[in-house]
């Protein structure tokens, strides 16, 4: 009986640390790399050859190590706005004590330096200032108004640059790719600030909800989503996307329903609603990254069946 219970408590702890590091979107974030590196970053390359490319793999890993270090510390900082914003989350949170944290913390961060040393002394600096800004945008700049919201997309989007850099292909399509997603993770961010904006204020955090009001934010989020036309123009008419031109057609067409339901917006349950539509149109887009060139999928389903 003793034991079932000890078995009951770690499971429920496993379960604890994997909501603290939002284990549910890491495989997503990696998954989101690998297919940016085949369609976008090294499309002249066979799927197959950057699939098994191990530097790759060591670099998708410590991005991955180092976003989930990121939610670690998040959770660490956060630990009093959340038991407002979020209190059934915040409480599976709390299983695991701040000290636990801090170790799980030291050393993912301490495997993913380990991990950038056998890739490069490029990866070493780059991985080594992705944890610092991670860390400083953790523990000061997310209570500054848009500062933090910047901030906290950039570091999004960074994972990203780190492909790139080891590619090292700047075609002007992929700027137009990370422009788009840069600017619906900072309208998501704003988002968040609206529904989190009780916990915010019990905290000190001077976001701009906080320091402006809703309308104002409304306004700031509506301009943003606005600006998202640009790169979308970009990507359909100037660069060749293939069939992904059909997510952004439909990608409009929920910006454009987003844009009203935000007006409407007025409670916590609203602006839940609205950065679940964001977060479903930036899953939606990592998917349709195969659509820039569907055979890609047939040929490499013809080549294993011969392997």
């Amino acid at each position: 009986m003793a034991a079932s219970r000890e078995t009951r408590l770690v499971l429920m702890k496993i379960l604890s640390l994997f909501s603290v590091v939002r284990g549910y979107n890491i495989p997503v974030i990696a998954l989101a790399q690998y297919l940016s590196a085949i369609f976008i970053l090294a499309p002249e390359k066979r799927a197959l050859d950057v699939i098994l490319d191990l530097n790759l793999f060591l670099i998708v890993l410590a991005s991955s190590l180092t976003i989930a270090s990121g939610y670690i510390i998040n959770n660490f900082y956060d630990a009093q706005k959340d038991l407002i914003n979020r209190p059934k989350k915040s409480m599976l949170d709390r299983l695991v004590s701040q000290q636990t944290k801090l170790h799980v913390y030291f050393s993912m961060n301490l495997i993913v330096v380990l991990l950038a040393f056998w890739v490069s002394w490029r990866a070493v600096f780059f991985y080594s200032g992705f944890i610092f800004l991670i860390w400083f945008y953790s523990h000061k700049l997310k209570k500054y108004p848009l500062i933090g919201n910047l901030t906290a997309a950039f570091l999004a989007v960074l994972p990203f640059f780190g492909i790139l850099m080891y590619f090292k292909n700047f075609y002007q399509v992929i700027f137009a790719h990370a422009t788009f997603l840069y600017l619906l993770i900072l309208t998501r961010e704003l988002i968040k600030d609206l529904e989190n904006m009780k916990g915010d204020l019990v905290a000190d955090y001077r976001t701009i909800p906080v320091m402006f009001g809703e309308k104002v934010s409304k306004v700031v989020i509506m301009a943003l989503t606005i600006l998202t036309i640009i790169p979308v123009y970009l990507l359909i008419d100037v660069y060749d996307v293939g069939y992904m031109d059909m997510y952004f057609y439909g990608g409009m067409i929920v910006i454009i329903w987003f844009l009203f339901q935000l007006w409407k917006a007025d409670s916590q349950k609203d602006y839940l609603l609205l950065h679940n539509i964001l977060k479903v149109l930036i899953v939606a887009g990592i998917f349709s990254i195969v659509l820039i060139d569907p055979s890609v999928l047939v040929n490499g389903r013809k080549l294993l069946s011969c392997i």
